[in-house]
């Protein structure tokens, strides 16, 4: 087919630039040579038929770049969440688990659709409050009542959760987590 005889001409002529711009953004051979093959594919999977070298290139390197930064942030993302997941041989009971979910999300419905945002914002998505106030165009203030008001109505049903009080959450601008 055509369009493999064209990759194969371009990997020929571009490949080793195009692994060393790889190699920059991931200081490891293994890993640039697979952030390569991942623009590759794609860029041929979405290419216009016709396309010169250079916008071929181009389209490479901004597909390797964006499958780079994104490969960083599911990292990173990862790294941030990893110490919520259980190991297996920690986590006793896995009915005790999926138990506890049904009960969450049974309270959860307890809540007006803000106080359930704001709830699922804090301690879900790990916002600050200042940041879910920018999310839901609220005041600081507003997003501290409703994460109180919602842990009142919470803690019944769920019971008492240390550390998830409402009362200690920052609702100054930049206030810390």
């Amino acid at each position: 087919m055509a369009w493999e005889r064209q990759l194969e001409d371009f990997v020929r002529e571009r490949g080793d630039a195009l692994v060393g711009y790889a190699y920059l953004l991931t200081g490891d051979l293994a890993a640039a040579e697979d952030l390569v093959q991942e623009g590759l594919v794609r860029t041929w999977t979405r290419r216009r038929a016709g396309a010169d070298v250079a916008w071929l290139e181009a389209y490479v390197r901004r597909c390797m770049l964006h499958a780079f930064v994104d490969g960083r942030r599911r990292s990173r993302r990862w790294h941030d969440v990893a110490h919520l997941v259980a190991a297996p041989e920690l986590s006793g009971d896995a009915d005790r688990g999926a138990d506890d979910r049904d009960a969450v999300l049974r309270a959860l419905t307890h809540l007006s659709p803000r106080q359930r945002a704001c709830v699922v914002l804090r301690f879900y998505e790990d916002l600050p409050v200042h940041d879910i106030a920018v999310r839901l165009e609220l005041s600081d203030g507003a997003v501290g009542r409703y994460l109180h008001d919602a842990n009142r109505t919470l803690a019944p049903l769920l019971g008492e959760q240390p550390g998830l009080t409402a009362e200690d959450l920052p609702t100054a601008k930049g206030g810390a987590r």
